[in-house]
């Protein structure tokens, strides 16, 4: 009796170890919007997602360093980068940034994705931009032709 109580509070505790590591490696996504609205906790690593609004996009002259300020249409956050950005980044463009959300709202990114060509954008993000421009009253072939 003592060995199956043992091993099942052995059992237990291996369950939660792998629960708690894959907790630990999930990165949630969210828009600009979502960060107004205060759906950000700023001690979780998450992905904002968005256009790079056109204008914004600061590369540093000495550095890796770089600011640009993404939109959904409806709201804007500045990232602040400081690793190697993707060769394809440019204003007007879809951009994933992984980071941290700082308590002043702006961005500190850890990585960021670009999309690849002018077809394919995540699904997250053409969801956020369609919410966007229902807001501002632009259609999606307005947001496309923006580039």
């Amino acid at each position: 009796m003592a060995i199956i109580i043992s091993g099942v509070i052995g059992l237990i505790v291996v369950v939660l170890l792998v629960m708690n590591a894959m907790r630990s490696n999930i990165v949630h996504f969210f828009t600009p919007t979502d960060v107004y609205e205060g759906k950000v906790n700023i001690k979780n690593k998450i992905r904002i997602g968005g256009m790079i609004k056109k204008g914004t996009l600061k590369r540093s002259k000495t550095g890796l360093a770089a600011t640009f300020v993404v939109t959904d249409h409806n709201k804007e956050v500045r990232v602040n980068s400081t690793g190697i950005l993707p060769n394809l980044i440019r204003d007007g463009q879809g951009v994933v940034a992984e980071g941290q959300l700082q308590a002043d709202k702006t961005f500190k990114a850890t990585r960021v994705l670009a999309k690849h060509n002018e077809e394919y954008m995540p699904p997250e993000v053409a969801d956020a931009l369609k919410k966007g421009k229902k807001k501002a009253g632009m259609s999606m072939s307005t947001l496309v032709d923006s580039k």
